[in-house]
């Protein structure tokens, strides 16, 4: 799909990326690749105690679901910024969907660049992070 990249367009969407449902063992691997063991994220009497009703995914789970989706698009090196902002809550059992659209495109010292909106979403359409990306697209030499 590199080679298509050039005739991307501003309101152009990327291809999405659908998650499985989050379980604990989900959230129990992910605290083990990312050393983000906050027993809010795997003990669920912790949870409780803390006011929830149960574990619920750390902050960077989606945001790692959306680094996915960039990188099932183009090439790592061709991320040159990647941001979110955390809106709500990931729960247990809750399917990820990611979406990017483009909403900026440029030259600029003989590459060119687009910026995406980023999302991503639960099967009921809350958005749990917002998030933006600059891509360099390839040199289409």
């Amino acid at each position: 799909m590199v080679e298509t990249l050039h005739s991307i367009e501003v309101g152009d969407e990327v291809p999405g990326y659908t998650t499985k449902p989050i379980t604990r063992t989900t959230l129990a691997l992910f605290a083990g690749a990312s050393g983000d063991h906050n027993k809010i994220h795997i003990d669920i009497d912790f949870a409780r105690k803390a006011g929830m009703d149960d574990v619920f995914a750390q902050g960077m789970l989606p945001m790692a679901y959306l680094g996915r989706l960039l990188t099932d698009w183009v090439p790592q090196t061709a991320i040159r910024k990647f941001s979110c902002r955390f809106r709500a809550i990931t729960h247990l059992t809750e399917a990820i969907t990611c979406s990017g659209e483009v909403t900026e495109k440029w030259d600029e010292e003989g590459e060119t660049f687009v910026k995406l909106a980023l999302t991503a979403a639960n099967s009921a359409g809350e958005v749990k992070l917002a998030g933006a990306a600059v891509i360099a697209l390839p040199n289409n030499n």
